[in-house]
């Protein structure tokens, strides 16, 4: 039953939102967190970066199959930006999963049944309160807090970037998804397909992220936060190939 893992036929959804807050985190303190077939996506040759995603995702479902079929969830996703070189010398760049987690049960037992992201439970709160929008979670240890206002948005403070257009290129999610079998050596690369892709810069009061204080790294930095909205989106069929 693990060939089901492997994300055996195409799937699509409607993403109603997607934040997306990239950390920036010296790249020495993160290349044991990738598998070997896999490099750092990297700015400057010193910046790699993990992004922390938040999808209101509506009507997951095999593509091709009616809406009603579908599942409605929210997704908490934790990723490193990484490149690999297919077996036809292509550099692709995509995201390595860390971690992944869902506020609906029946998304714990499918995600994990087709997929290798290690999705576990949580709760999601999302809240407006004067101007402010608050995404939090007591199991996760998770608190997120957006200003939402008209005026332009700055980068964060100490962001390696020095303008928006830098930090788009690590706005995620990125073409490809990548899965590492170590016993076999294979690779399990996922391609997603999106449409009216345009992320807005989004202002952040505070955060308060456990997974990433987990990984006690030193010297991480808020690098760009966005957030898209209102986007169809699918992913292919997965295509595995030997690594070396």
């Amino acid at each position: 039953m693990n060939f089901l893992k492997n994300h055996p036929f195409a799937v699509e959804a409607f993403f109603d939102s997607s934040v997306v807050l990239t950390f920036a985190v010296p790249k020495e303190q993160v290349e044991e967190l990738i598998p070997e077939c896999l490099e750092l996506d990297t700015f400057q040759d010193r910046w790699a970066f993990i992004a922390v995603a938040m999808v209101q995702t509506r009507n997951l479902r095999p593509k091709g199959f009616p809406e009603f079929m579908g599942n409605d969830f929210f997704l908490i996703g934790y990723r490193i930006f990484v490149r690999y070189t297919s077996t036809a010398g292509k550099r692709l760049r995509g995201l390595y999963i860390l971690k992944s987690e869902t506020n609906k049960k029946k998304m714990e037992f499918l995600g994990n049944v087709f997929t290798h992201y290690n999705y576990s439970p949580t709760d999601i709160s999302i809240k407006a309160d004067h101007g402010l929008k608050i995404i939090s979670s007591q199991k996760s240890k998770f608190e997120l807090i957006i200003e939402q206002s008209e005026n332009e948005v700055n980068l964060p403070n100490n962001s390696p970037f020095t303008g928006w257009k830098d930090a788009r290129k690590f706005a995620g999610p990125l073409p490809y998804t990548f899965t590492y079998n170590k016993k076999n050596e294979t690779v399990l690369i996922i391609e997603g397909v999106r449409q009216n892709w345009k992320p807005a810069p989004i202002s952040i009061k505070s955060y308060s992220i456990d997974f990433i204080n987990s990984l006690k790294l030193e010297n991480v930095v808020l690098a760009n936060a966005f957030e898209i909205t209102n986007i169809p989106y699918y992913w292919k069929k997965g295509k595995i190939e030997k690594w070396k």
